[in-house]
């Protein structure tokens, strides 16, 4: 289904046979006869997915600020692709009908472009890193990316490779910080342009400190007033945050704390300097000596450089600490209803470990 509606009309035009749209028939019948509570499902990335509870009022705060920091206003034609089921995707049909935007709804797809004619064009589309990099992979695609207007990534990190990819994209990529609690994003930074930024920059509205701990909470209409804590370690400046990674993402060996998320990020650039396209994460084992044991969990077969070659250059960029002890590769990681990887599940279904 190609064709673009009015979001405000589309519920009233769409009489789908297919059982995806109509879900999202459903939904917007729903929010359309005013309907004031919605329960989602958290993604399931950090822990077993959980319902929460949304007021229509805090959906509504939050397209409306997405509206405002991405001057996206009336008539704003954007593609629907992200699975409905989930806080990104719904919120794309709430922007679409608070905001009076012109909707494109398709499934779910890993190239949302190959379901759409190519001739159709967009000022805005959010997208998973998956899915942008599958686009830009495929050769009928690849140049078809500037069609889809100002691009929004979440859900997963954007790899080095994608980041480079997106340097030379002309539309601004913005990638998003979030979740189901905070009813999709609260902070946005920009990847490409001039000047790409490190720092997210919270959204108007959004109150926002850390605990004792430097993790980020934040509050604001989009919260119901509520304080949602997270365990994300960030650095404050101003209104912005930098990013550094989770807190139970942090491992102790010997008596030195090693954030994971950080090592990911100095795996990512030795695997875009080496060529390898493969995914990965850091995990630990427990060790004798050390306490825990840092590893190197990719997905796929054993790499041509080999293990000590691989390691060698993750040093160079790295302090001995943060270098993997070994590298271990499995067949397929396994991944939450969102496309996230599981890393818990990935490590344990593997008994050799």
């Amino acid at each position: 289904m190609n064709k673009m509606f009015l979001a405000n009309d589309f519920w009233e035009k769409l009489r789908p046979e297919d059982p995806y749209l109509a879900k999202v028939h459903d939904f917007m019948r729903a929010w359309k006869t005013g309907q004031q509570e919605f329960v989602l499902h958290t993604s399931g990335s950090t822990g077993a997915p959980k319902p929460i509870r949304l007021s229509r009022n805090q959906l509504v705060s939050s397209a409306v600020a997405t509206g405002k920091a991405l001057n996206l206003g009336s008539g704003t034609r954007a593609l629907v692709c992200l699975n409905v089921n989930y806080i990104a995707g719904l919120m794309m049909l709430v922007r679409g009908m608070e905001l009076d935007w012109q909707l494109a709804v398709i499934e779910p797809s890993s190239n949302p472009l190959l379901d759409i004619d190519a001739s159709d064009e967009f000022d805005f589309a959010a997208l998973v890193p998956m899915q942008l990099a599958s686009i830009l992979e495929n050769s009928s695609t690849r140049n078809r990316a500037n069609s889809l207007g100002k691009i929004l990534l979440g859900g997963a990190p954007v790899s080095s490779h994608l980041q480079n990819e997106i340097s030379q994209m002309y539309p601004p990529v913005f990638q998003s910080y979030g979740m189901t609690e905070t009813v999709s994003h609260v902070a946005l930074r920009k990847l490409n342009g001039p000047l790409p930024e490190d720092y997210y920059t919270f959204l108007p509205g959004i109150q926002f400190g850390t605990d004792p701990r430097s993790c980020l909470f934040v509050s604001g209409a989009v919260t119901n007033g509520e304080t949602v804590q997270t365990n994300d370690l960030v650095e404050i400046s101003g209104n912005t945050f930098k990013w550094i990674g989770r807190a139970d993402h942090v491992i102790n060996s010997g008596g030195v704390k090693i954030v994971l998320d950080q090592v990911d990020e100095i795996v990512a650039q030795t695997f875009f300097h080496l060529g390898i396209a493969n995914s990965f994460f850091s995990w630990y084992l427990p060790d004798e000596k050390l306490g825990q044991k840092l590893v190197l969990i990719v997905e796929g077969q054993p790499l041509s450089f080999g293990e000590d070659l691989i390691l060698d250059e993750i040093r160079k960029r790295s302090s001995a600490y943060e270098t993997p002890k070994h590298i271990y590769f499995v067949a397929q990681f396994t991944k939450t209803p969102t496309g996230k990887v599981d890393k818990r599940s990935s490590f344990q279904q593997f008994s050799q470990f």
